[in-house]
């Protein structure tokens, strides 16, 4: 497990590379991209670069906060230059599953405001199709049972509520979240993205379609960088 997070951190480390004097950052939420916000706040302090951030989860302003980055948000700042952020699945066409840790739909308004997105993720989370890990999909409290009941139509494994020590997980925004057991058959997530989102009750699909530009990524031999053909960091 050291290994592994030595990798992390490595992979964390290397998005920096992306991160320029005067920028606007999206700092995304997860166990590697902590490392990209740590090393941000290092070159604050050490370097004195200068970068306003835009946090996508409360863990995250917390973090960011502890270690004097600047802070903002989206309707004060508008257009983001660049979003760093982790992910539980990409498949080789850079779509990925984000929401493992709760804050997909913070993730996605911020990485949709951005001019561009880089990824941070082990080898673990690269899969030639997506949906082994269930996809989370946030929903409003009022509406998460009859949500569940549409998707389970079209969900061929469980849909289960999560849950934290017990009690449903809400969300920073207060909704619930809902890991659809699709398994690897996710072929066409733009398609299931909208079908989703039509349901009503839903407030965001943890499928992040044609939005990331490249992926970092970290395994047993070392740490390779993945850029998007004709991505807008290509």
């Amino acid at each position: 497990m050291a290994v592994v997070e030595d990798l992390k951190k490595e992979a964390g480390i290397a998005a920096c590379k992306y991160v320029k004097n005067g920028m606007k950052i999206g700092l995304g939420t997860g166990s590697t991209v902590k490392y990209t916000i740590i090393e941000l706040g290092r070159r604050i302090a050490e370097e004195d670069l200068q970068i306003i951030g835009v946090p996508t989860s409360e863990v995250t302003k917390e973090l960011a906060q502890s270690l004097n980055i600047p802070l903002s948000d989206l309707a004060e700042i508008g257009k983001l230059d660049l979003t760093i952020d982790g992910a539980d699945e990409f498949d080789p066409n850079y779509n990925l599953i984000k929401g493992g840790g709760g804050a997909l739909t913070r993730e996605k308004i911020v990485a949709l405001a951005s001019n561009a997105m880089v990824v941070v993720a082990d080898d673990r989370k690269q899969v030639s199709t997506l949906g082994q890990f269930p996809l989370p999909v946030e929903v409003k409290i009022s509406s998460w049972e009859s949500v569940k009941e549409q998707i389970s139509h079209i969900c061929p494994g469980d849909v289960n509520l999560r849950e934290s020590t017990e009690a449903p997980f809400v969300t920073d925004n207060g909704g619930y979240i809902l890991d659809c057991n699709f398994g690897p058959m996710i072929s066409k997530p733009d398609v299931l993205e909208k079908r989703i989102n039509a349901f009503e009750g839903v407030v965001e699909v943890g499928l992040f379609v044609g939005i990331c530009d490249v992926v970092i990524i970290s395994s047993s031999s070392g740490i390779k960088t993945s850029t998007k053909p004709n991505g807008r960091l290509s």
